[in-house]
């Protein structure tokens, strides 16, 4: 498939040296940039996530809002 991508100047001659200096064309090297960054979205999809257990003081049914939740657990 063809596409066209606009690449800044500097960058394209970065580009360009880098893919001189390995005797490959720039096109291999931008192929290989989209294959990394593809392989490392789906190595990182599968991770599972582990979540924060909030005990309770009291166990059984209890009412909570967004804002006891934020009281609980500490957000960045």
């Amino acid at each position: 498939m063809r596409t066209t991508i606009d690449i800044p100047d500097a960058m394209y001659r970065r580009l360009k040296a880098r893919a001189a200096e390995e005797g490959r064309p720039a096109k291999t090297l931008i192929l290989q940039g989209v294959e990394q960054v593809l392989k490392s979205t789906a190595a990182s999809a599968g991770r599972p996530v582990t979540l924060p257990l909030v005990r309770s003081k009291r166990p059984g049914a209890i009412r909570i809002d967004h804002a006891r939740i934020y009281d609980v657990i500490s957000f960045p």
